[in-house]
């Protein structure tokens, strides 16, 4: 799949169709190597239980080469705690949470959950890191160093010296926030260095193999239909699983000249990385430029694929140089370029992020298409708890449809922008305080079951 991942992150599309047959033979065919899991989310027609499927036999041959370590590391952790009984150690009054990352720097997780670390209670949870990236210098990783009683940099150690020294602070729940995502140590979870452990933000969907208790979601993402799809508990929060402050400063919005956008026009956007985008989703796009004379996509800029998605903007009957693509920039700069958008496209199967939350912040809607899966939902959710779920779609159809009709109706979307800059601050999608009691409530009723002998299960909206 290196090939189909390349191709899909430059938009070579010739072959795409013919990547869905191997994937689903991967899935049954002992024969067949195992596909990375994160290659899925992208995948047109994959449903969340072939996902699981692919997750869980991602991970035989990796648990296979670490049973005599697990087996070594369980005897060990088993007798530390007899030890403990028998010494009659009292507890720790807080429970005590171990968030693991490589990602503790500018990037997309930390701008999301910085203003949910600074928020938690701290006189009932205990927080650590468990750091396995590289400081960027850029100053986020200084600011999120305050919210944690110990901040710990396990770069230099393999995974069981790491699932030790865990084990060995009496983390209670180790919340992991990469899934199978770029630079994951996720395997870390397979050596059981706390009692329960979660997955959480930085992996949209499923790990399979056992490993994991929880996976934080919310109704929206995995209604009650959903619970057999996923080998972790579902624990639902009450509004949206992602979390997002208002703290993030949204400057004055720069002329289109200096954007690089045409001084007239509508601005149609997507931000999404160019790996998310799909011919099917892109005929939609640019049947919506020929409806509208003189507007424009507004993308990302990933030089690979830029050359490929103007020839197939061509092929479709529009003038390359309505494509207009952005740099990279920080993030100050890119909130306050996004208010220059007049409408956000979303993708399918795999939905914007942190960036359909990023727009609404910068107050511009967004149109998607919510599908089976975890990633396929995610800007539905974000769209519910900023009080937009007029902005949902169930098909692809519904989709074309609905922004077909809000890019012929400027008054309409006026409206829109209207509604969402009167809701914004008081919308649950922003209200940080009350996100981070309602996260803190499931890690409570977790432990609760836990220290009751209880298995995890299902627990939240």
């Amino acid at each position: 799949m290196k090939h189909y991942a390349r191709s899909r992150a430059w938009c070579e599309w010739d072959d795409f169709d013919a990547w869905q047959l191997p994937a689903l033979q991967a899935l049954s065919d002992p024969d067949v190597a195992a596909l990375s899991p994160f290659h899925l989310l992208s995948l047109p027609g994959i449903t969340a239980a072939q996902q699981q499927t692919c997750a869980t036999r991602w991970m035989v041959d990796r648990l296979h080469a670490s049973t005599v370590d697990r087996a070594l590391l369980a005897a060990e952790f088993a007798a530390e705690a007899v030890v403990l009984a028998l010494q009659s150690a009292a507890p720790h009054d807080r429970i005590r949470i171990g968030y693991l990352s490589c990602d503790f720097h500018q990037h997309a997780t930390a701008l999301l959950m910085v203003e949910m670390l600074e928020a938690h209670d701290l006189d009932r949870f205990e927080l650590h890191a468990y750091s396995y990236g590289a400081d960027d210098g850029l100053g986020m990783r200084q600011r999120l160093t305050l919210p944690f009683e110990r901040f710990n940099d396990i770069t230099a150690l393999d995974d069981v010296q790491a699932a030790r020294a865990i084990h060995a602070d009496g983390i209670d729940i180790l919340v992991d926030l990469k899934g199978y995502t770029a630079g994951t140590r996720t395997a870390l979870l397979t050596y059981r260095p706390a009692p329960l452990q979660v997955s959480f933000l930085g992996y949209p969907g499923t790990l399979g193999g056992g490993f994991c208790d929880y996976l934080v979601s919310d109704r929206f993402i995995t209604p009650a239909s959903a619970d057999a799809d996923y080998s972790e508990a579902l624990a639902r929060m009450p509004h949206s699983y992602q979390p997002h402050g208002r703290g993030a400063a949204i400057g004055p919005a720069p002329t289109r000249e200096q954007a690089g956008l045409p001084a007239e026009g509508l601005v149609l956007c997507c931000f999404n990385q160019a790996y998310k985008f799909t011919p099917e989703v892109f005929d939609i796009w640019c049947d919506l430029l020929a409806q509208t004379p003189g507007s424009v996509l507004w993308l990302l800029r990933t030089e690979q694929a830029e050359g490929n998605l103007r020839r197939e903007a061509m092929q479709r009957g529009i003038a390359p140089h309505r494509l207009v693509f952005a740099d990279d920039c920080p993030q100050a700069e890119h909130l306050a370029r996004l208010q220059l958008a007049d409408l956000v496209l979303d993708t399918l199967p795999y939905n914007a992020h942190t960036t359909a939350s990023d727009a609404l912040w910068a107050g511009v809607p967004l149109v998607t298409c919510a599908g089976d899966t975890f990633a396929s939902r995610v800007a539905g959710s974000v769209l519910h708890a900023v009080g937009l779920s007029e902005l949902v779609t169930h098909s692809l159809g519904e989709y074309a449809a609905l922004a077909a009709a809000l890019v012929a109706d400027p008054q309409r979307l006026h409206l829109l922008r209207a509604k969402l800059a009167r809701q914004r601050l008081a919308a649950p999608l922003f209200d940080v305080a009350a996100y981070t009691l309602d996260l803190e409530s499931l890690y409570a009723g977790m432990w609760a079951r836990h220290c009751a002998g209880l298995p995890p299960q299902a627990l939240g909206a």
